[in-house]
């Protein structure tokens, strides 16, 4: 058992944040998937790629959004190789075409990133 001292709680949140970062993931189409990092850039908090990573963990059961869609920078589940929740996105993906060559997903071939409209024009 651990010390109560190193068992931390990360602290939760803030719910407007998550709408934002959870609005942007459910807008993942089916057969593509995003990094953190990009979720976080569409959400408007560049640099801020471990706050959606958090997010998610605490995503209420019974939210539609698509968590499995979300990967991290180098095309690879975050979740501990061989886990329930790494087994678990590791199907989804699959289920919706995409497949793993080495364990990651090319993100050139199914990688949802802002369009250059999208650039341009963001405010």
């Amino acid at each position: 058992m651990r010390p109560a001292s190193l068992l931390r709680r990360r602290p939760s949140v803030d719910p407007k944040l998550a709408r934002r970062i959870y609005a942007v993931v459910a807008k993942i189409p089916r057969g593509r998937v995003a990094t953190y990092g990009w979720i976080a850039e569409r959400a408007g908090l560049p640099r801020r790629a471990r706050l959606v990573g958090q997010a998610l963990s605490q995503l209420p059961s019974g939210r539609r959004v698509p968590w499995h869609r979300v990967i991290n920078a180098q095309g690879r589940i975050s979740f501990p190789a061989r886990s329930r929740q790494a087994r678990e996105q590791h199907r989804r993906l699959e289920g919706e075409g995409l497949y793993f060559l080495r364990g990651r997903v090319d993100l050139e071939r199914f990688g949802w990133r802002l369009t250059l409209d999208e650039l341009l024009w963001r405010i």
